[in-house]
């Protein structure tokens, strides 16, 4: 577990206010710098205590459309868009106050948060950050889809996503490939929106979810195309399905330096992957202790 880059946090406090898609409830979600070793901890301002939870995947649980965080009474909603800027951004060490369950839906991408934290600012830390090197390939699976990972060639992260509804659906096959810097990610990534169908849109409201969410709040596909809204990339689904993967597999604690293509995989699939790379991180860490200490016993 050998560090390439120091740790960061943010230089300053920022918030961002919406309401959330599922409850409609108002939230703000307040960012603040934090230590090294921090890592990402989420804190419920609204319960008594005060209760936090760190963003790792042992609290992770992937559902249906979202992926949510649990600790104690420490329970967060829908945190992926928001881990996903972290993530992108290298903000490593960030303590976030949130005072509701759900975290704000907004356009359904992570661009406000993006732009939060940018104006915000980075500060570099005095310590090394920790990465994971993936070295084989191997490939996990749920049902029909699957995540390869797989040995990079450039030292980079590569994430990539292939979309397939199959041939009835009116969301059309594409697919995405990105080797992941801050500039790229911002640019290339974040600004991607949550989509549904529109049966899926008229599924939900007529059973009293979401009825407060728009056309214009996200992208909602209909037989003949978007309605009420325009697409901000050809292949924005496919780049939204990628930004929940850069933000699901966040919660393995380390920077990936591999390749992550996932075929048709969502929210439960990577956090199975994240709980995997979490336990090659700490088999990783184990190792280095043991090395450690053995040398510690040769030089006495």
């Amino acid at each position: 577990m050998i560090g390439y880059r120091n740790e960061h946090t943010i230089a300053t406090s920022c918030e961002v206010v919406g309401r959330g898609y599922w409850s409609g409830q108002e939230v703000c979600v307040r960012f603040h710098p934090a230590p090294v070793n921090s890592g990402v901890v989420l804190c419920r301002t609204d319960l008594p205590g005060q209760p936090t939870c760190p963003a790792k995947s042992t609290h992770a649980d992937g559902i249906q459309f979202r992926t949510n965080l649990c600790l104690g009474e420490a329970k967060f909603e829908m945190v992926e868009h928001l881990l996903a800027a972290l993530a992108g951004l290298e903000i490593d060490n960030c303590f976030v106050e949130i005072d509701a369950v759900e975290l704000p839906g907004l356009d359904g991408s992570s661009d406000a948060f993006v732009r939060c934290l940018q104006k915000a600012g980075l500060v570099i830390q005095a310590a090394s950050r920790s990465r994971l090197v993936i070295e084989e390939t191997f490939k996990v699976t749920l049902d029909d889809a699957s995540i390869e990972v797989s040995p990079s060639t450039d030292g980079l992260p590569t994430y990539a996503y292939q979309l397939d509804y199959g041939v009835n659906s009116c969301i059309k096959r594409q697919s995405f490939t990105i080797v992941t810097a801050p500039r790229e990610f911002a640019r290339q990534v974040a600004p991607a929106r949550t989509f549904v169908t529109l049966d899926q849109a008229e599924q939900l409201r007529s059973s009293g979810v979401a009825l407060h969410v728009t056309n214009r709040d996200l992208l909602v596909i209909g037989e003949h195309g978007v309605v009420d809204n325009e697409l901000r990339f050809r292949n924005e689904c496919a780049r939204h399905k990628t930004l929940d993967l850069i933000g699901d597999l966040s919660l393995a604690g380390v920077d990936l330096i591999g390749k992550f293509c996932s075929d048709r995989g969502g929210h439960r699939l990577n956090g199975i992957l994240a709980s995997r790379l979490a336990e090659m991180v700490a088999s990783a860490e184990r190792s280095d202790s043991n090395r450690e200490s053995q040398s510690r016993r040769f030089a006495a």
